[in-house]
């Protein structure tokens, strides 16, 4: 099996005065498991992106061929200057068509990046993978492993000993005094599938 050269990692969740502090937790959290992982020369590079889809930015069109049929603006457009940071690499991007009311972009940050990829690469890649969701046929509004990831999370309770709402679980203290219930094991069958979508 090869390894992968680059990893791009996109996070949800997080709020602006977050940034920087998940930036230097989660990449340095994630540098620490590579190592762990076993060789120590494997560094492969990372692309870390955060999105936020809870603000209240709304695009709308201005002529009639700039908007789809409920009148919001067509799948793929990205704002990447004037609302944006002056100085960060970040962008909306609008993945979706609107089904019914206003279509609300998602705002993506790129809060570190050893890949160097230009604006264009991340867009594109980001709204590519967008049409990429198991559970639609139509592009989505937010980038696939965010979705991903509400999914693991929300699945993974049912997976904690001694049930979804139940106390009883073996408990162990973490490093920060907090108490980390174990988790019953995925099927051996399962463990290499996407069993949470």
């Amino acid at each position: 099996k090869k390894k992968p050269t680059q990893i791009i990692f996109y996070r949800d969740g997080v709020s602006e005065g977050q940034f920087e502090e998940v930036r230097k937790k989660e990449v340095d959290a994630l540098k620490k498991a590579l190592a762990k992982a076993g060789d120590k020369n494997y560094k492969p590079k990372i692309t870390f992106i955060i999105v936020q889809k809870r603000h209240h930015t709304r695009f709308f069109p201005l002529a009639g061929d700039d908007r789809d049929r409920s009148a919001n603006l067509h799948s793929g457009v990205v704002v990447e200057s004037t609302i944006t940071h002056p100085t960060e690499f970040d962008f909306y991007l609008q993945s979706q068509a609107g089904l019914k009311g206003t279509s609300r972009p998602a705002h993506y940050h790129v809060v570190f990046d050893e890949n160097k990829f230009s604006a264009d690469q991340v867009q594109q890649l980001t709204y590519a993978l967008c049409y990429a969701y198991c559970r639609c046929t139509r592009a989505v509004s937010l980038v696939p492993p965010a979705y991903y990831a509400h999914l693991l999370a929300s699945r993974a309770k049912c997976h904690i000993e001694g049930g979804y709402s139940s106390d009883t679980g073996t408990t162990t203290r973490t490093s920060t005094g907090g108490v980390q219930k174990a988790l019953l094991p995925v099927k051996e069958r399962l463990k290499k599938t996407m069993w949470f979508c």
